[in-house]
């Protein structure tokens, strides 16, 4: 594999594209605002399926895209009051 500014190609394909399809795998998150502690919240799903919240967004289940972080925000219990947030700006 060579690398050419900092980038590496391995056959004539870039590394930098497979880490950016990774980083797309990883496109929201859902979140909801805690009203007692006036904080953002955001879902972490357990292995079990339980959800939790949690402070930290990088602790949060990330989903493949804001499409499937609605999804998710849309089927908890309404008391929730949940959405989907992009991990990145555009």
């Amino acid at each position: 594999m060579a690398r050419v500014g900092g980038i590496g190609f391995h056959g004539g394909v870039e590394e930098k594209e497979n880490a950016m399809s990774i980083m797309h795998l990883a496109g929201a998150v859902v979140s909801k605002v805690d009203p007692i502690a006036h904080a953002d919240r955001y879902l972490h799903v357990t292995d079990g399926g339980a959800f939790e919240w949690v402070g930290d967004p990088g602790a949060a289940t990330p989903f493949a895209s804001m499409r499937e972080a609605a999804r998710m925000a849309v089927r908890l219990p309404s008391g929730q009051r949940a959405f989907g947030v992009p991990l990145q700006s555009h």
